[in-house]
């Protein structure tokens, strides 16, 4: 009878949960590592659901909170190092650091990056709070939380946040549009939280009841059940909305990738077969909006020959509409600005970027940081920020919210030139990244951008991935990456604005906070019945 015993559920939850108590840092670093999969260029989307939930499930066997932090560090380590690398390849191959302080660089980065899923594991791990409410409540707005956190601090770095790996083919995707990427996010804890909480009622269960009557917790079990379900239905059916609406007739748009190998870029002896192939690539296109990449002309604008730009425009108003040319700009004041420009039939207009990337286009905390200047082989490092207020460009019979390579992983940003805009363009160099995975996650980026917005997503590349999005984040039309190509496709334009566009990410974060709150009610509430 006492083999029996021993052999059944109850011993065999306690010596899992052994194992898992003495091994937690090595299981999460590898639950991290494995949740890279389910973001592009895999799209395997419930994986990251089962490794959050594995997460969830070792801070629940977390003796303390620390150690709860010390597995979220772990998780966020082996998810960031095997989802970031691109940033060693960006620093060593093309930004000519050398390799060990490249690597250390990139490691560090990831470590610092791993010490929001640190402190949700932290937060999430308070034993005076219900189980239930611990893992279907608190966990979720605390992982939540911390990664709209790291959307915004220094800076801010978006990338990988969980809601993207839902991008754009599962029902949570179906948020995008009312929530935005961080209530996908939300979404998809609440998934994983509820599996920790339904594992448990099912483990009570096994034990005979020992615990909680058995037919409570099966009835809690069918609840939790139900709940998940009606999640993932409620998704797919915001899925099937129509959050806008076409504004006027479609047109005709060509995406130019030159595919100019980053170390060739900016060498004097290749500049004008640079200029020349990409007004090759735009004389061979009759559209009536033609987008070149981000600083597509290796050139300052001041320094562009003018009849250059002059048959360009000829080109463009010959098709009856205008071209979008990436070039950075050098003013007398000594600002520069990674810009796009146009010219054609309308009016030439600008954008000018404003969201920069930390290292690549500014070095913050200069007198401190200044030295990377000098490891660092990248011509430009010096730019000034853009006006945040920019409004969408009037070209080519549409209002166009141009957007510049790492900005459109800013949501809260994007949403500002909407509703007016009818079209959103990226225009980016990803070459800094080479055959890495960083082209295809930026795609996923955008895909989501166009489903929080309810437009169609133009990309224009250097090397790939040059793609049109449709509004429900569809690649329609893509060139091959590293490849010299055109993307051509009739685009319609869209107007009206999607819950997202008029609230941001202000709706997703009420849900965490009151999600916070109602954990707190129900340990308080706990709390009095067990001294009443």
């Amino acid at each position: 009878m006492k083999n029996d015993e021993a052999a059944g559920p109850a011993h065999l939850q306690r010596r899992f949960s052994f194992i898992i108590h003495h091994s937690s840092f090595i299981i999460a670093f590898f639950l991290g590592a494995a949740t890279v999969a389910g973001y592009a260029p895999f799209y395997v989307y419930p994986l990251p659901v089962v490794t959050l939930a594995g997460l969830f499930y070792l801070w629940s066997q977390a003796a303390t909170p620390r150690a709860a932090a010390a597995a979220g560090f772990a998780f966020g380590l082996g998810f960031f190092l095997f989802g970031v690398s691109w940033v060693y390849v960006s620093l060593h191959d093309f930004g000519a650091m050398p390799a060990p302080l490249a690597a250390a660089a990139t490691f560090l980065f990831c470590a610092f990056l791993a010490l929001l899923p640190a402190a949700a594991g932290y937060a999430s791990a308070r034993p005076r709070v219900p189980y239930a409410a611990r893992y279907g409540l608190l966990a979720p707005a605390a992982w939540t939380l911390a990664e709209w956190t790291r959307g915004w601090i220094f800076t801010g770095f978006p990338w990988l946040a969980t809601g993207y790996s839902q991008v754009p083919d599962s029902p949570l995707a179906g948020y995008a549009p009312v929530l935005g990427i961080y209530g996908i996010t939300l979404a998809t804890a609440v998934t994983a939280g509820l599996v920790v909480v339904l594992e448990r009622r099912l483990t009570e269960k096994a034990e005979g009841g020992r615990r909680k009557a058995e037919g409570e917790n099966l009835a809690k079990g069918a609840m939790y059940s139900f709940i998940i379900l009606a999640l993932w239905a409620a998704g797919y059916g915001l899925k099937q909305v129509e959050w806008t609406e076409p504004a006027g007739a479609p047109f005709a748009a060509s995406l130019l990738q030159g595919n100019v190998e980053q170390d060739q870029k900016w060498r004097a002896d290749r500049l004008q077969s640079t200029l020349t192939l990409y007004e090759t690539l735009a004389n061979s296109v009759n559209s009536e909006l033609i987008v070149l990449p981000e600083t597509a002309l290796p050139l300052f604008l001041e320094q562009v020959p003018r009849d250059y730009l002059d048959a360009l425009a000829a080109q463009a108003r010959s098709n009856g509409g205008d071209v979008l040319i990436g070039v950075p700009e050098r003013l007398p004041g000594g600002q520069h600005y990674n810009s796009a420009i146009t010219v054609g039939a309308a009016p030439s207009q600008r954008y000018r970027k404003s969201h920069l990337v930390p290292f690549g286009e500014f070095i913050p905390l200069r007198p401190v940081l200044g030295w990377i200047v000098g490891a660092l082989a990248s011509p430009l490092q010096d730019f000034s920020r853009g006006a945040a207020d920019q409004r969408p460009l009037a070209i080519a019979g549409q209002r166009v919210a141009v957007n510049i390579c790492y900005e459109d992983a800013f949501g809260e940003e994007i949403i500002r030139q909407l509703p007016e805009a009818t079209v959103l363009v990226n225009i980016s160099n990803v070459a800094w990244f080479g055959r890495s995975i960083a082209p295809q996650q930026h795609l996923q980026i955008a895909q989501a951008r166009a489903m929080e917005t309810g437009r169609t997503m133009l990309r224009a590349t250097n090397t790939g991935v040059t793609a049109v999005v449709d509004p429900r984040g569809e690649v329609v039309a893509a060139a091959p990456g590293f490849t010299i190509s055109t993307v051509t496709h009739l685009v319609q334009g869209y107007r009206g604005a999607t819950p997202y566009v008029r609230w941001g990410n202000y709706l997703a974060l009420a849900l965490c906070i009151a999600m916070i709150v109602a954990a707190v009610w129900r340990a308080r509430r706990v709390a009095r019945s067990a001294f009443s």
